[in-house]
C-alpha cells in the first residue's frame, strides 16, 4: 500500500520561540497604545482562561489588551520618572505583579470599574483550584452518561460498572470536598458532570490618565439580595503619593 503524503512526522524542536523581536514589539506597541488611548488600567485575572479572555477582547474592541510578560509591559510603559513616556506612568509598573494584564481604553473610570465590576464567566475548575462545595453522588445509574464511558469512570476512581447496558455507581461516591485542593482525576469527573466551580474574573488594580493622574483601587464587599449572597467590587480610594493599600484586590 503506498505511503500517504500526509503521514509526515514533525519535530517539535524546530518549532520557534517567541524572542527578542516579539518582545521588542510587545514594548513598541504598548508605546503606540499610550500615545493612542487616554486611560490605561492594570488588571489581575481569577482563573484565566484563553477563551474567555478571546470573547473578552471582541466584546471590548473600541480598547486593547496587553496580557503578557511583566517585565516586557513595564519596559514599554517605563519603569522609571526617567524612562517613562508620560507623567506618573511609571507607578503603573509597580502593580504589574502576578497574573495580570493592561487595558488602553477611552473609557470614563466608572463605566469600566462598573462594567467590571459586573462582570464574570463560570468554567469547570482545574486541578489544583479549591473546590467550592462538596460533591458527592448516591449510588445507583448514571443515565447522563453513555454505556462507553463507563470504563474511563472507572479509571477516574468511581465505583461503577455496567448493569443491563446503563452506567451505575456501586456505592455512594464523594467527587470533592469543600476548601480542598482538586485532584486531577476529581477535576475530570467535574467537567464530565458539567459541574463548574470556576469563575472568570478580570479585578481592576490600578488606573492612570493622560492627564498625569494616577488611581489605585482596592475591593469592597456590596450587599446583594440574600439568594445572592456579597459580591466583591472594585472601589476608588483617594490617597496621596506614595500611600499604599493593605489588601489590594488581586
Amino acid at each position: 500500500m503506498p505511503k500517504s503524503k500526509r503521514d509526515k512526522k514533525i519535530s517539535l524542536t524546530k518549532t520557534k520561540k517567541k524572542g527578542l523581536v516579539f518582545k521588542q514589539q510587545l514594548v513598541d506597541e504598548i508605546r503606540k497604545c499610550v500615545e493612542d488611548y487616554r486611560r490605561i488600567f492594570v488588571f489581575s485575572v481569577q482563573n484565566m482562561r484563553n477563551s474567555k479572555l478571546k470573547d473578552l477582547r471582541t466584546e471590548w474592541k473600541h480598547s486593547r489588551f496587553f496580557f503578557g510578560k511583566n517585565k516586557v509591559m513595564a519596559l514599554g510603559l517605563g519603569k522609571t520618572k526617567e524612562t517613562e513616556g508620560q507623567n506618573k506612568l511609571h507607578k503603573l509598573t509597580k502593580h504589574l505583579v502576578g497574573q495580570c494584564g493592561l487595558l488602553f481604553t477611552n473609557k470614563k473610570r466608572d463605566e469600566v470599574l462598573d462594567w467590571f465590576n459586573n462582570y464574570s464567566e463560570n468554567d469547570f475548575a482545574r486541578a489544583g483550584n479549591l473546590a467550592t462545595e462538596t460533591v458527592t453522588l448516591p449510588p445507583g445509574p448514571l443515565l447522563q452518561f453513555p454505556h462507553s464511558i463507563e470504563p474511563h469512570l472507572r479509571q477516574l476512581g468511581m465505583p461503577t460498572s455496567l448493569q443491563r447496558g446503563v452506567v451505575t455507581l456501586l456505592s455512594e461516591f464523594t467527587v470533592c470536598k469543600a476548601d480542598k485542593a482538586l485532584k486531577p482525576e476529581q477535576a475530570r469527573i467535574l467537567k464530565l458532570l458539567g459541574h463548574e466551580m470556576a469563575e472568570f474574573k478580570i479585578t481592576m488594580k490600578c488606573m492612570w490618565s493622560k492627564d498625569g493622574k494616577f488611581k489605585k483601587f482596592r475591593s469592597k464587599l456590596k450587599k446583594t439580595p440574600k439568594s445572592q449572597g456579597s459580591q466583591e467590587v472594585v472601589v476608588d480610594v483617594d490617597m496621596k503619593d506614595g500611600d499604599e493599600i493593605v489588601g489590594t484586590s488581586g
